[in-house]
């Protein structure tokens, strides 16, 4: 069975009501799977109680507040009840998709590292889940809204009990980079990467980044952000999921060839480090022409 741990925000306005949602679709899994909230931010102890998760208060800081990520990793795989883990983000909504990718690849690869690309979508209420279809209206919804993510924002890692136990730097999470080094080291490791982005919809509850003065561009390009890529060991020891060398489908696991690989790495480097700028440096001209993205 599977143990599943994060951290939250404070538990207050839409936070509060996406967070919510993402913790009860886990805890509706399988009874079995246990579900680990780290922190005391306002509202966590409350919530614990109520969804009946295992609250772990204490938690190791950097002096700005933001938590460790590898503090919330070592504590995750000592006190867990099953061999196999995933940290995910407290605004991803998973389903039965989930559950089952992960039983197929525990099944077939003993060391691995499980991951997949998310949809975005706008949730603005709490869940109904009493509805028993609640899952697939969701999901059904978030592909509908057709905004799946790249592959440099990943949000759950699947793993084994000690893959990253006492190996993973200072990093504090909210900010970036130290995703893409749980890739990359789990790969130096010799961890199979699984790529579930075609087996699983992992659904992401849009929200803003009012908890940064600079929204977005802070969490990405501020003093923390660079103190993580530092401690992370540069650009050469980030991963993404072109990284991966087997892709979960619906009909099984699959192994990427060297070719494979290296063309999708090939886009992917093109879209990051031309299109996308291009796009950036372009939206204002564009949205004075009514060129939006969708169109």
């Amino acid at each position: 069975m599977l143990t599943l741990f994060t951290t939250a925000k404070p538990f207050e306005g839409h936070s509060g009501i996406i967070q919510r949602n993402a913790l009860k679709s886990w805890k509706l899994l399988d009874p079995e799977v246990e579900v680990i909230l780290f922190g005391d931010e306002e509202g966590v102890a409350e919530v614990c109680a109520e969804v009946e998760l295992r609250h772990e208060p204490c938690v190791e800081r950097h002096a700005s507040g933001f938590k460790y990520i590898n503090f919330i990793f070592d504590e995750a795989q000592r006190l867990a009840r099953h061999d196999v883990l995933c940290y995910v983000n407290c605004d991803i909504l998973l389903g039965a998709d989930f559950l089952e990718a992960v039983r197929r690849v525990t099944a077939e690869k003993r060391k691995f590292l499980m991951f997949g690309r998310r949809w975005d979508t706008d949730v603005g209420e709490p869940i109904d889940f009493s509805n028993p279809k609640w899952a697939e209206e969701v999901q059904q919804a978030a592909v509908k809204a057709n905004q799946q993510q790249d592959d440099l924002f990943i949000d759950y890692f699947v793993f084994r009990r000690g893959l990253f136990l006492h190996r993973v730097p200072k990093l504090v999470i909210g900010r970036v980079y130290w995703d893409n080094w749980l890739l990359w080291f789990a790969g130096r490791q010799g961890a199979a990467l699984v790529d579930a982005s075609a087996a699983v919809v992992a659904v992401h509850q849009n929200h803003d980044y009012g908890y940064h003065p600079e929204g977005k561009t802070g969490v990405w390009n501020d003093g923390l952000a660079q103190r993580n890529l530092e401690l992370a060991g540069g650009d050469t020891h980030l991963g993404s999921m072109s990284n991966a060398n087997y892709l979960l489908t619906p009909t099984g696991i699959t192994k990427r060839t060297i070719m494979e690989r290296w063309s999708y790495s090939a886009r992917v480097k093109w879209r990051n480090r031309v299109w996308h700028p291009l796009l950036d440096r372009t939206r204002t001209i564009r949205h004075m022409l009514g060129l939006k993205r969708k169109a």
